[in-house]
């Protein structure tokens, strides 16, 4: 999976959490956020350690 879909799938996990927190579902929120968060994380870390420095280009 190329770095493209990794960001739209963090995207959508973080559209999710943001609606199960309008809607009341605290706790299914907060673990979505938590893993759009570590998802975010490992990203840049991979691309930290693949170029030695962090950029947004690809």
């Amino acid at each position: 999976m190329n770095n493209y879909y990794r960001d739209i799938l963090t995207a959508i996990v973080f559209l999710m959490g943001l609606f199960g927190f309008i809607s009341g579902e605290f706790i299914i929120s907060s673990t979505l956020f938590a893993t759009a968060a570590i998802a975010s994380n490992v990203n840049m870390n991979r691309k930290e350690q693949d170029s030695g420095h962090v950029t947004c280009e690809q």
